[in-house]
């Protein structure tokens, strides 16, 4: 899911882009949430510093101690990677705001049409990075790849495991193998690890300990390998 938040000092327009949002969510079918809104710079800025927020839309003549512009700065320095997108009515300021990896901008009074174009680029741009996300359906559900434990192979299912919840799907590791990120090899039949969220291997046991304490197995067909890709990504021995 792609996490959005918002920062506006009118309240009023705040709650519209919030709805217009949500409406285009779910007309499009898209695995999106808008997860925080904030009138002041520093509820914001906060927020994003302790929280996972993938797209960021920020007005840019906000009436705070920090311009728009001043808060995609300070957020630069916490989160290099999310999507910016500015907002405002001061056409002038529309060059200045690509210097912080602006993904576009936005003049009001926005409409829902022009929102909505938006919204479809960045998800096509999403599912253009399989090294930062993997779709997983035709339904537009987008993870993380970083947040991504290991992939089970359940039946006719797959179930993708990130430390808050599990994703699953109809599909096969024959299907999704190629779109996966090098950092992902098979370690058994039945899964596929995210060698980059392991915290531990036991070898004999044939057991995986990931980041977020859930485990898998190491099936004998794959141990020899996995334990020679492993030396790159830690002391695992």
């Amino acid at each position: 899911m792609l996490k959005f938040a918002l920062c506006d000092d009118n309240e009023n327009i705040l709650d519209k882009l919030e709805k217009m949002l949500e409406s285009i969510f779910t007309k499009n079918n898209f695995d999106a949430s808008v997860v925080f809104t904030s009138s002041t710079t520093k509820t914001m800025l906060n927020f994003v510093s302790d929280n996972k927020v993938d797209v960021i839309m920020l007005d840019i003549n906000l009436k705070s101690d920090k311009t728009g512009l001043q808060l995609a700065e300070a957020i630069r320095k916490v989160n290099k990677d999310a999507y910016i997108v500015f907002t405002t009515g001061h056409l002038e300021y529309a060059m200045l705001a690509y210097k912080f990896k602006t993904f576009d901008y936005l003049a009001k009074p926005i409409t829902y049409d022009r929102l909505e174009e938006t919204v479809i680029r960045l998800f096509e741009d999403v599912n253009g990075q399989p090294k930062r996300y993997i779709k997983i359906d035709n339904k537009n559900t987008i993870i993380d790849a970083s947040e991504i434990q290991y992939i089970k192979r359940d039946g006719m299912k797959l179930i993708f495991h990130t430390p808050s919840r599990n994703y699953d799907t109809y599909s096969s590791f024959a299907k999704i193998e190629d779109t996966l990120p090098n950092n992902y090899r098979r370690c058994h039949k039945s899964y596929i690890a995210n060698l980059s969220q392991i915290k531990d291997v036991e070898p004999v046991s044939g057991i995986i300990t990931f980041r977020d304490e859930s485990t898998c197995e190491i099936g004998p067909k794959y141990k020899s390998d996995l334990m020679e890709v492993l030396k790159d990504y830690g002391d695992f021995e």
